[in-house]
C-alpha cells in the first residue's frame, strides 16, 4: 500500500479508529502517510500525579503511530503486530499538547521499524520512540 497519498491514508486511519486507549487518552490524527504519520495527545489527562506527563503517554502514542503505520503499509489481508518497542523519554511536558512524528525507518515485507519523535508545544523533543512490527497474513475466513 506504499502507494497511499497522505489524504487516502488519513481517511484510511479515521476510518479504522486508534482503539478505545487511544481514544481515552485524547489522540488525534493529524496526518497519515506512508512516509510520515502524525497525531497529537493532550498533557492534561495523561499526567503522573506530580503533573509530568506519564512516560507510558509518550509510549501508547508511539505505539499507536507505529503500529498504525505498519497496517497501513502491510495492506489488505494482512496485519501488524508490534514485537518490541523501547522509548528514551528526554524532557516532561506539563501542559498543553503533545505531537507525535512517526517515521519509517525499515518497510519490509515481514519487519517495518518506525520511529516516533514525541514534541511539546515549543516543538522540544520529550520522547523518542522505536517500534518493530511483525507482518502477517490474515487467516482465511470461513
Amino acid at each position: 500500500m506504499s502507494d497511499v497519498a497522505t489524504s487516502e491514508g488519513l481517511d484510511w486511519a479515521t476510518a479504522r479508529g486508534m482503539g478505545a486507549l487511544a481514544e481515552k487518552m485524547g489522540m488525534e490524527f493529524v496526518e497519515f502517510g506512508i512516509d510520515r504519520c502524525v497525531a497529537t495527545m493532550p498533557v492534561e489527562g495523561n499526567t503522573q500525579p506530580v503533573g509530568l506527563m506519564h512516560g507510558g503517554a509518550y509510549v501508547v502514542l508511539g505505539e499507536s503511530l507505529g503500529s498504525m503505520a505498519a497496517n497501513l503499509h502491510a495492506g489488505t489481508g494482512r496485519l501488524a503486530v508490534g514485537v518490541d518497542i523501547n522509548a528514551t523519554h528526554t524532557r516532561s511536558a506539563t501542559s498543553g499538547v503533545v505531537t507525535g512524528v512517526c517515521t519509517p525507518v525499515h518497510l519490509g515485507r515481514s519487519i517495518t521499524v518506525h520511529e516516533i519523535v514525541v514534541t511539546d508545544d515549543q516543538g522540544r523533543r520529550c520522547s523518542t520512540i522505536r517500534i518493530t512490527n511483525m507482518i502477517k497474513d490474515l487467516p482465511a475466513a470461513n
